[in-house]
Parts: C-alpha cells; sequence; structure tokens
C-alpha cells in the first residue's frame, strides 16, 4: 500500500470515528450536560420543557437526516433521547401546530421556502429512508406533503 493510499484510508477512518459521536447511544442514563456536550458537540438549539428542564436538538447528517432529541431534567441531566425525523412521527403532527410547537417536535426543517404568490413558507424536513423523501410541512396549515425527489 502506499503512503497517499494510507492516508486516504485513515482519513475515512477518522470521519468515521468523528460520525460515531453523532448519536446518544452510548451516552449513559443521568449523562450531565458536559457529558452530552462532550459526546454531541454543541446543540443545535435548545428549548424549554413545558413542565420543567430543556429539549436539546442535534440536527445532523447531510441536510439534517438525522435529529436527536434530548431530554435533560431541571437539574440537567438526560431523562431521554429519540431520533425526532421518521415516518411515525410525521403521522402524528396534529394539523394548526405553531412554529414552536412544531421545532419542539421535530426540530429545525433542512430547507424552508416562500410559497412564491401565496402567503406563507415550506418547511422541508429529509429523513433517513431507502428512498430519497422528504416531508414539507406548509407552515399555513401543517398539512403533509411527502414526495420523491427526482
Amino acid at each position: 500500500m502506499c503512503s497517499s493510499d494510507l492516508a486516504v484510508g485513515l482519513m475515512w477512518l477518522a470521519l468515521g470515528v468523528g460520525c460515531a459521536h453523532n448519536d446518544p447511544q452510548n451516552l449513559p442514563p443521568s449523562a450531565t450536560t458536559a457529558a452530552v456536550e462532550q459526546h454531541m458537540g454543541k446543540p443545535t438549539m435548545i428549548l424549554p420543557r413545558p413542565a420543567a428542564g430543556s429539549r436539546w436538538v442535534f440536527a445532523k447528517g447531510p441536510y439534517g437526516r438525522h435529529t436527536w432529541m434530548l431530554d435533560m431534567d431541571a437539574s440537567g441531566r438526560l431523562e431521554s433521547w429519540h431520533q425526532a425525523l421518521g415516518e411515525a412521527q410525521f403521522s402524528e403532527l396534529p394539523a394548526g401546530l405553531d412554529r414552536d410547537a412544531l421545532l419542539f417536535r421535530l426540530g429545525p426543517p433542512a430547507d424552508k421556502r416562500a410559497r412564491g404568490l401565496m402567503p406563507g413558507e415550506v418547511w422541508s424536513y429529509r429523513y433517513p429512508t431507502n428512498n430519497c423523501l422528504w416531508f414539507q410541512v406548509d407552515r399555513k396549515s401543517t398539512r403533509l406533503n411527502s414526495s420523491h425527489l427526482v
């Protein structure tokens, strides 16, 4: 193996190891905010939870295909985590959610676009599937419009 092949191989290995820290699966229960940040990096956003504590949002991957939601209790310890983007989560969205409620459930969209001549905007979420599917939310009515992209 020549040195350039070795260098490329080591680069891919380093990238793979770096990506391993993009999910919370190896975090211990009750991890502190410092441990979460060391493992996951800086959160994309931190949102208040209705009762107490906060939701740490980590939009990861190309176009934010993975959005991890980590719920921290009032003392700053990890309570639970889940992947926010998927068919089940999209099908559970009630119509009429306001901006903050939508961000709390799905996190930030991969793309925001104006609706053209109509008022409002469309938020697009890319999510992990075997197809190139996007979930789109019309911010005026919160309706599902997912489609295959060419």
